[in-house]
């Protein structure tokens, strides 16, 4: 009989360095992943290219904090090819719903256009995915969410594997044994993801061209 996973477990699980996913949308079994190379996006290592720093200050979209949650899941997930299965989905619902779990919005006339989720343990916040319907926005969800992040005390983003599309933001892969050591230290960090409100658009390039 296989053991129900629990929102409190998954919590532990992530304090311990692990994390699930599933092979496919339709796969009902979790599987377990502790990579031997560890991505990461620095908080203060976030490259703006000089086309998405004009981008953000244009402001084309507005952006919201845990709005729409649920509806950020369903997007990351409506791809031919996802992680995020049923059960995925309900534990981070769930997760949200105890606070633990956020989400950034990306709107374009009241429509739901990008956004980014993940969870938050301590002074971590572990990326889970992030869409976009339209150019740049999951780029720029993903430029406020660093800024937030570092105005609300958080020291570490794990965003578990690098991509190409995470490397050309300035995402970096570190070894296990230094991800744990990481992941220690700042569990006990005072971060609060409500601490503040969202950047502005100017925020987000000011606090960040410098790493241009």
């Amino acid at each position: 009989m296989r053991l129900e996973l629990t929102p409190e477990m998954l919590l532990q699980a992530y304090r311990m360095g692990v994390f699930p996913m599933a092979e496919d949308r339709d796969d009902p079994v979790l599987h377990w992943f502790d990579p031997v190379q560890r991505g990461i996006l620095p908080l203060d290592g976030l490259r703006l290219s000089r086309s998405l720093r004009r981008r953000i200050r244009a402001a084309p979209f507005h952006l919201s904090l845990d709005q729409a949650f649920a509806q950020v899941i369903a997007g990351c997930a409506a791809r031919d090819s996802t992680w995020i299965n049923a059960e995925i989905t309900a534990l981070f619902t769930a997760l949200h719903g105890m606070g633990h779990a956020h989400s950034i919005e990306v709107w374009d006339a009241g429509e739901l256009v990008g956004g980014v989720y993940g969870l938050a343990v301590g002074g971590v916040f572990c990326g889970e995915s992030m869409f976009s319907r339209r150019t740049d926005a999951s780029k720029i969800a993903l430029a406020y969410l660093v800024t937030h992040l570092r105005a609300c005390g958080f020291t570490l983003f794990d965003t578990q594997y690098l991509t190409d599309h995470l490397a050309s933001l300035g995402g970096v892969e570190i070894p296990r044994a230094t991800y744990r050591a990481r992941l220690a230290q700042s569990l006990g960090a005072d971060a609060d993801f409500h601490r503040h409100r969202l950047p502005s658009a100017q925020e987000v390039v000011q606090r960040n061209t410098h790493r241009s």
